[in-house]
Formats: C-alpha cells, sequence, structure tokens
C-alpha cells in the first residue's frame, strides 16, 4: 500500500548552507574510516554504534531474522541484517516488478530521450549515469525510479524481476551524502557519485541496477563478486559476463550497502508504465509492486 504523500521541499539557501562544508571534506578517507570502525568486534564500540543507530533512527528489530542486538559480531553485520523469513512477501505475479529494497522514493518516472529527473531543477544524463554512450541507447525515453536507503533501512538489494547479469561496470566519484537535502543541491549528484552499473537481460528486456556510494558508505557489494569497495580506485573497470551463469531470481538478495545509499533501476520504454501512485518521498518496502 502507498505510503501518505508528504511536502516535497524546494531547493533552499538553507540546504545550499548545509550542503557546502561537503565539498570540503575528504570524503574517502572518512568512508574508509567509517569501514574500518564498522568491521570492529571490540564489544564496547559495537554495541555504542549499534545501540546509537537503534535509537536515533527508531529501527525495528523485530522484523531482523536476529532480533537481539547484542548478538551481531560487528556493527556491520547488524547494518547488513537479514530479514525474518516471508517478512517481505512479493507483490503479484513472475511479471511484477518489485521494489529491490526498502527505503523512500526519491523520483521516478519517464526518462525523457537521454535525461533524467533528479530533483527540483537538476537533470542528468543516462550516458553520465553509465559512464559512457555505449550502455544509454536501450534506455532512452524508457523509465527509471531512484530509491534512498536511509540508516534506518534494510540494506541488502533484492532483483526486481528475474534477470541474467549480462555487465558490471565499477565507475569512481564522489561520495557525497545522498540524501534529499543534497539531492536539491549538488547538480549531477547521482552521476557525480561512486556507482556500480550491473546489468541484466530479462523478461521485459535490458535492466540496470545502480549502487550508488556515498559518504560514510563503507562498502558495496554484490552476491556473484563479494566486497566491490573498499578500496578505491581512479579506474573505471568493466567486467563482461559472456554466457552467464549469474541468474538471479525475482526477490532473491542481489548485493548490499554498508550504511544508507540509493538504488536507481533503469528500463527499457517498451515496457508497462510504472505504477502513478508512486510519487516522490513515498516510503517504499521490498517487494512492493512497482508496476
Amino acid at each position: 500500500m502507498t505510503s501518505p504523500k508528504k511536502k516535497t521541499h524546494g531547493n533552499t539557501r538553507t540546504d545550499r548552507i548545509l550542503t557546502w562544508p561537503q565539498y570540503l571534506l575528504p570524503q574517502h578517507a572518512l568512508s574508509v574510516l567509517m569501514h574500518r570502525l564498522t568491521q570492529s568486534k571490540r564489544p564496547w564500540l559495537k554495541k555504542r554504534l549499534i545501540e546509537t543507530v537503534i535509537r536515533r533512527y527508531q529501527v525495528d528489530m523485530s522484523e531482523a531474522a536476529e532480533p537481539d542486538p547484542a548478538r551481531y559480531e560487528s556493527f556491520n553485520a547488524f547494518f547488513t541484517r537479514a530479514l525474518k523469513t516471508g517478512c517481505r512477501p512479493l507483490a503479484g505475479g513472475d511479471e511484477t516488478l518489485v521494489s529491490p529494497v526498502d527505503g523512500a522514493i526519491s523520483q521516478l518516472g519517464p526518462i525523457a530521450g537521454n535525461q533524467i529527473f533528479q530533483a527540483k531543477g537538476h537533470y542528468y544524463s543516462l550516458s553520465e549515469l553509465l559512464g559512457g554512450a555505449d550502455l544509454s541507447a536501450p534506455f532512452e525515453n524508457g523509465q527509471f525510479a531512484t530509491i534512498y536507503l536511509s540508516p534506518r533501512d534494510y540494506h541488502r538489494i533484492h532483483m526486481p524481476i528475474s534477470g541474467t547479469l549480462q555487465r558490471m561496470r565499477y565507475l569512481p566519484g564522489d561520495l557525497f551524502s545522498v540524501n534529499p537535502r543534497t539531492a536539491r543541491t549538488v547538480a549531477g549528484l547521482f552521476a557525480r557519485n561512486e556507482r556500480l552499473v550491473c546489468l541484466f537481460e530479462t523478461a521485459w528486456g535490458p535492466m540496470a541496477v545502480i549502487l550508488v556510494g556515498a559518504i560514510f558508505v563503507g562498502s558495496m557489494e554484490t552476491v556473484w563478486a563479494g566486497q566491490i569497495t573498499p578500496p578505491y580506485t581512479s579506474d573505471k573497470q568493466d567486467r563482461i559476463y559472456d554466457n552467464s551463469s549469474v541468474k538471479i531470481e525475482r526477490g532473491d538478495e542481489m548485493g548490499r550497502f554498508n550504511m544508507g545509499s540509493t538504488v536507481i533501476l533503469l528500463l527499457p520504454p517498451a515496457v508497462a508504465a510504472l505504477k502513478a501512485d508512486w510519487q516522490a518521498e513515498d516510503v517504499i518496502k521490498l517487494g512492493e509492486a512497482l508496476s
């Protein structure tokens, strides 16, 4: 069920003032430090981190496969926790596209030629997002959904529809926050930040699931390649999966984040329109129908 609508705020002077310090921060160094902290098994440290996040973000531990915070060996183990079996049922049948994550919709809808809407006053291009025009053509005039994961959300990413992996491209970049304020303020944010582009062939045609890095996102990983970051590199990296045996069913896990970030879903123009009742800032859960 679609959540109640929230008021969408514009790009304000306050947004710009609060975002400006991010340009000065050592983004990658801070993210490496966060990764080390979240991997620590020191009882006092992981206890403090876990309790702070649960309290500040009102994390619902009743949904977790392991509801006792004290039983997690590290903060990262808590943050990437599994859910109870059956906690996120998949809507519809096998051809129904579902949300790949828990989060809040940043934006969704049609792709205008090569342009994707980011937030009021900001667009960015498919070719910038995907790291070159070689990957963008199948998605021109298609559809997209951008979903933001906050620290309170479940941080594993699942397949929105069954697919076979064709390609994975790592694109280095900045690590700005991806929260709504920064999205309203930093031009081309999602094509500017570090990201991992995963291309699948599906019954709907090509589909891209893009993991966008952010400051304090200590790591990104996939089920087929393991940890992608850290380490951070300055070079674009491509992996081609010819005759791929990496086939992932709708609803199965495909990757995960440590700390909050964003997932962008790209679809070709020939598929059915995404549900019109989803709007920017709506809360969505893994497995809810997008189509």
